[in-house]
């Protein structure tokens, strides 16, 4: 009789592992969103997690922080079959039990999602036993009659075997879930409406003739995207709607076709998530089409001591708005398009919330579905609940892109540049500072609204060494950019953005 090896068990372990998932994602594609258990279970990771871990995955990987929660959960999955399977027996079957409580942690995390059903779990039922089964098959004991016969290779063949079919599953599972799943063919067949009050056209002087300097739009491939859904909700027109309650007259609910009765109106804003670090990108400026949020609001009777706005998205996001901010003549939108088409489904598609001048976590609420009017000392939202500021105004900044920091530049004219942001109160001028020198006015690119930010310019005339070049913004108020050095929690970094050049 041969038993398979401890590192037979671990390979076992993992393919196993591979098929469970595997499966689970391709019978998910026929039967919900809310069915896929990896993003059920990796959202429920992202929500266990504390806060200051959250903030130093977006610190350090920025945009790619879901990419990289993805591809460690699928270590850590791997590395925990692996060690389960060691102890798997036809008398105790240690690991098929280890695969059974993961599964039933995995329909755990799928009905916990908003909106989902029973039947939802049962794509990780059928995983979990397929992978229960190729995980007895891999180490049953088996007989060897033939001596010239190696059961080891056959062991692993069959393994390398199952291993590929559970890859294969799961990227069958993933272009079927696109293909059956996936808001992109109606997106591409929505027309936006006709908007009856236009941004005002962007001169082209808002952009410096500066190589390197980012576009005074960014395109909807560029824009930063930071929020807590592992997986773009892929919500329909025809399935979204709006409900305002609360501390209102009366309780209204929102369909699509309700919206045409309201002006469509169009609006460049710049947003900013809050855990942009000194320098950084995680801010990004676009053209948006929607509604007057301030208009949605107006027939529900918003009551006099209402003084938030808890908006929820449709996987169960919340986020707390001021009222003022949602219905002042700063014009506050649902927005429903994004440079001219249709919201991106990564974006909000089909509709979210856009308010200038605050940060994205309390104002930028994507696939809204409930807006719901209360106080702030009766309600918490998300990330207000984890120790972050509940108001959070956007404060002055700025940023250098041009040169690079440690980049090497020629002794002669260098051409600083970057861009300077204080929404809803707009840039007044931008200053350098080379070394330990004074402070220099630097060239600005056209004004186009307080909203949106603004680009900057400065002449260098570079002599050789190694140099630290500071900048600041002021904005219209007259506040300068404080250089105290702040990290982001719990409402925004603070400080100058700083950067070094060799000059050759």
């Amino acid at each position: 009789m041969t038993s398979p090896s401890i590192p037979a068990r671990m390979g076992a372990g993992v393919a196993a592992a591979a098929v469970a998932l595997g499966v689970t994602q391709l019978v998910s594609a026929f039967v919900s969103p809310a069915s896929d258990a990896r993003t059920a279970v990796g959202s429920a990771v992202v929500n266990l997690t504390p806060g200051p871990v959250k903030e130093w995955a977006i610190q350090t990987f920025g945009t790619n922080d879901k990419l990289f929660l993805s591809t460690s959960m699928l270590v850590v999955i791997a590395v925990l079959a692996a060690v389960a399977a060691i102890g798997e027996s036809r008398r105790i079957p240690r690991g098929s039990l280890a695969m059974a409580a993961a599964g039933v942690a995995g329909c755990a995390a799928v009905l916990a999602q908003t909106g989902a059903r029973p039947l939802d779990v049962i794509p990780t039922v059928v995983g979990v036993l397929c992978g229960i089964g190729v995980l007895r098959l891999l180490t049953a004991t088996r007989a060897n009659a033939d001596p010239g016969h190696d059961p080891g290779r056959r062991r692993w063949l069959m393994t390398l075997a199952a291993l590929g079919a559970g890859v294969a599953s799961g990227v069958g599972g993933i272009v079927a879930s696109r293909r059956l799943q996936s808001i992109t063919g109606e997106r591409e067949r929505v027309a936006l409406p006709a908007v009856r009050t236009p941004a005002p056209a962007i001169p082209p002087d808002v952009q410096p003739a500066a190589a390197g300097l980012p576009s005074f739009v960014t395109s909807n491939a560029d824009f930063y995207r930071i929020d807590t859904a592992l997986r773009a909700p892929q919500l329909s027109r025809a399935d979204w709607k709006l409900r305002i309650h609360g501390m209102v007259d009366r309780e209204i609910t929102y369909r699509f076709a309700d919206l045409d009765r309201f002006e469509a109106v169009q609006k460049v804003v710049t947003l900013m998530c809050v855990s942009n670090p000194i320098g950084g990108n995680l801010i990004s400026n676009a053209t948006w089409t929607g509604y007057r949020v301030r208009d949605l609001l107006h027939d529900a009777g918003i009551h006099a001591d209402a003084d938030m706005v808890l908006s929820t998205s449709v996987d169960g996001f919340t986020i707390g708005t001021p009222v003022e901010a949602l219905t002042d003549d700063r014009d506050s939108l649902l927005a429903i398009g994004m440079n001219g088409v249709p919201l991106p489904a990564e974006h909000g598609y089909p509709a979210r919330l856009v308010v200038p001048g605050l940060y994205g976590y309390v104002s930028a609420t994507k696939w809204v579905v409930d807006l719901e009017l209360t106080r702030f000392d009766r309600a918490q939202a998300y990330w207000t609940n984890l120790g972050w500021s509940a108001k959070a105004p956007i404060k002055t900044g700025s940023r250098i892109d041009v040169p690079r920091d440690r980049s090497r530049v020629t002794a002669g004219t260098v051409t600083i540049g970057g861009v300077a942001w204080a929404q809803h109160r707009g840039i007044k001028g931008v200053e350098v500072r080379v070394d330990d020198g004074p402070w220099q006015p630097a060239r600005l690119g056209a004004a186009y609204s307080n909203d949106t930010w603004r680009l900057w310019t400065f002449d260098w005339k570079a002599t050789s060494g190694h140099h630290t070049v500071a900048a600041r913004a002021t904005d219209n108020t007259g506040a300068v950019q404080t250089g105290d050095a702040h990290e982001p929690p719990p409402d925004g970094a603070t400080g100058w953005p700083s950067i070094s050049v060799d000059v050759s």
